[in-house]
């Protein structure tokens, strides 16, 4: 049996595994993606204004200490980055009516354009290099990366709840409207992406019928944060169908409890399996189909929405 000094070294020795083995990880994969050069993916922005960039192209009107606080940057340097961007005509700047000494911050069309860009250039970057990969390779990545994410991030406020509800008139709309900008500007997909989601939900409404389908919108006081729909395949198979959450409401367990919801509404339909299609590069949702029970059986490279894809079908029995 080990002594209490033994054990305390024995604790401090895998401490310092610990700590070397991040350190080791860090230097490895900062090398891997270039982040360490002087501009990031062959660009003329830098890592920071990068990711400057991206939070001003995902959210509206942005202030710059809310910048800062969400990157953890230096006020100054922030300051600089900020001024540069306005000197190339990256954004606009207007007052805040609450508070005089803060600027609501936005990107203009030309920055709008240059996000694109980068974003464009990032994405193949990536994809390149999981090209190199066996799709299986590929998964275990990706799977890693959601991993060190959720062990690693802490939540900074109390979540906000929500609520599941039916879906309404109006729904369908917001459905193809939020699905096309998303994977716009997540994943830089084409217009086809959106004539494929109106199409889902044109056939739903049509077709629909509430003993074999359903849609659930889930809500954040009020508004809409996401949706799931339980679609007929066959009269054993039950099909879910385009979940998304909004980026606003990702953390609080929206994309975990639509999937539960759909899963539950296809049993109590007296379905006795479950399919959907998905892409591997969506981990966050590939994750919470893994986590419901989910088993991956098929894979198949694509060209889809303007990008070159790894389509999945995943299958769950009920």
């Amino acid at each position: 049996m080990l002594s209490k000094a033994s054990l305390s070294s024995a604790v401090a020795e895998q401490a310092d595994d610990h700590v070397a083995a991040v350190r080791s990880f860090n230097r490895f994969y900062t090398r891997k993606l270039g982040v360490l050069d002087q501009h990031l993916g062959k660009s003329p922005f830098s890592l920071s204004e990068a990711r400057v960039l991206y939070e001003l192209a995902h959210r509206d009107e942005l202030a710059a200490k809310e910048i800062g606080n969400e990157l953890g940057l230096d006020p100054g340097y922030l300051s600089r980055i900020i001024q540069s961007f306005d000197e190339k005509g990256l954004i606009t700047r207007k007052l805040q009516p609450a508070d005089r000494r803060q600027y609501q911050l936005s990107l203009t069309a030309k920055g709008r354009q240059a996000f694109a860009k980068l974003n464009l250039s990032s994405q193949n970057e990536v994809a390149a290099m999981l090209a190199r990969l066996s799709p299986g390779d590929a998964t275990r990545l990706t799977q890693a990366m959601a991993t060190i994410e959720a062990v690693l991030e802490q939540r900074r406020s109390p979540p906000a709840s929500f609520m599941l509800r039916s879906h309404r008139v109006g729904d369908m709309g917001w459905v193809v409207s939020r699905q096309a900008a998303a994977y716009a500007a997540d994943y830089n997909w084409d217009i086809s992406y959106e004539a494929l989601v109106a199409e889902i939900c044109a056939q739903f409404i049509r077709n629909y019928d509430a003993t074999r389908e359903h849609c659930w919108i889930a809500e954040v006081g009020g508004e809409p944060v996401g949706s799931v729909f339980l679609v007929k395949a066959t009269d054993e198979i039950a099909k879910l169908r385009l979940l998304q959450v909004e980026k606003k409401a990702r953390g609080l367990g929206v994309g975990r409890a639509l999937v539960e919801q759909c899963i539950q509404g296809a049993r109590e339909r007296g379905y006795s399996k479950m399919t959907l299609w998905t892409q591997s590069i969506l981990v966050a949702a590939r994750g919470i189909y893994q986590s419901a029970g989910f088993k991956l059986v098929k894979e198949e490279k694509h060209h889809s929405f303007g990008a070159d894809l790894v389509g999945e079908t995943w299958e769950l029995d009920l």
